[in-house]
């Protein structure tokens, strides 16, 4: 597969296929109202309304770095969603539906919205994180494979994120040229300890070429049986193609339990949805 000439990237991957385990499972003392409620009991992370549902902030930001074009990743019962989305007008996006049948891992996911993505360069984020426009910009800027590397120190001082929580996110080690060189996972403390500051994690944050397909279709399941894109990511770059990091100190608000929902809502209480 050769690449052509690009133009700055405008197709966005979401991926809310998650079965949301841990949104549907109750936390004692977290209030949430009654639509609140409904969502996180049908672990529609995405729908969860914070002013709006989640997933609108989101895609927000994706229009404002540019993105026009954006495909959700979702289940077959994720009717929610499509009701929703389906009936939604807008004015600065055009959104559209791609189905994984089974939750089978995040390459998976990818792998789903391989239609819509056709020839083109395109961004991979998660439903459940909300990340601010001025980081999703420089993926755009990328003429291949890139990602972005969240500070993990102004991770814990801009988001939702605490200490302990951003030390199980992976870890993305770069080389001399500022590519990906390794990713490392669950990094333990012995670990971390000799990757040079700044540490940078990855907030599943991706500009992916069409090569990312090959890769995906190359690697085997993990041991808990779901074709994972970290293992995509790095066939991927033993394939020949380099991936570039982009270091931000943008922090990524998470809404993985009911217990971030409130933090969420007041974090976005000003924010300005225009899809």
């Amino acid at each position: 597969m050769i690449d052509k000439p690009q133009r700055p990237p405008t197709k966005a991957v979401i991926l809310a296929r998650g079965l949301g385990t841990r949104m549907r499972a109750e936390t004692e003392g977290t209030a949430l109202d009654e639509a609140q409620q409904r969502a996180a009991n049908c672990g529609v992370k995405a729908m969860i309304p914070v002013g709006r549902p989640f997933l609108d902030h989101v895609i927000s930001e994706l229009a404002d770095a540019g993105f026009t074009d954006v495909c959700l990743v979702i289940g077959p019962e994720h009717r929610m969603i499509t009701d929703y989305y389906g009936a939604l007008a807008t004015d600065r996006v055009r959104i559209s539906f791609a189905p994984q049948a089974e939750p089978l891992g995040t390459a998976d996911a990818v792998l789903a919205a391989r239609d819509f993505t056709a020839a083109d360069h395109f961004c991979v984020v998660n439903s459940d994180n909300f990340y601010p426009s001025a980081a999703l910009r420089l993926l755009r800027q990328a003429t291949a494979s890139a990602t972005i590397g969240y500070d993990s120190v102004a991770q814990i001082r801009d988001s939702n994120i605490t200490a302990d929580r951003v030390s199980t996110f992976a870890v993305l080690c770069t080389d001399e040229t500022g590519r990906l060189s390794e990713i490392i996972e669950k990094p333990t403390a012995a670990q971390l300890a000799v990757v040079p500051p700044p540490v940078l994690v990855s907030m599943n944050c991706w500009l992916f070429t069409p090569h990312i397909f090959r890769a995906i279709d190359s690697i085997e399941p993990s041991p808990r049986g779901e074709h994972e894109l970290p293992d995509a990511v790095r066939a991927l770059i033993a394939a020949g193609h380099p991936l570039d990091v982009f270091p931000t100190a943008a922090g990524v608000l998470d809404l993985s339990s009911r217990s971030d929902i409130s933090s969420v809502a007041a974090a976005l209480a000003d924010h300005r949805v225009f899809l």
